[in-house]
């Protein structure tokens, strides 16, 4: 498991990481770069990684922020480590 405070220690671990990324999990709202513009940076470094998104917002709310696209997988917060767990299993499972 990788660990990043923020956006742009996140593409520098990756960078320098020569392992496979299977999920990227990173909140909607970060300083310095949101999780979107860091989902899309990692895409292009990572083309098969998936993404899960997790925020206070609502999911609804998230999308039509724009901060989230509408097929992008979701946890709202606050979540407990099983309904994580959960949701990492779903999205690493779906085609």
């Amino acid at each position: 498991m990788l660990e990043a405070a923020g956006g742009p220690e996140a593409l520098r671990l990756s960078e320098r990481f020569s392992g496979a990324i299977q999920l990227l999990v990173t909140d909607v709202v970060m300083p310095k770069m949101n999780g979107r513009e860091l989902a899309e940076s990692l895409a292009k470094q990572r083309p098969g990684m998936k993404l899960l998104y997790t925020s206070g917002y609502t999911d609804r709310g998230a999308v039509e922020s724009g901060a989230v696209s509408g097929d992008a997988a979701f946890l709202q917060k606050p979540f407990t480590p099983d309904s994580l767990a959960r949701k990492v299993r779903d999205v690493l499972d779906a085609a």
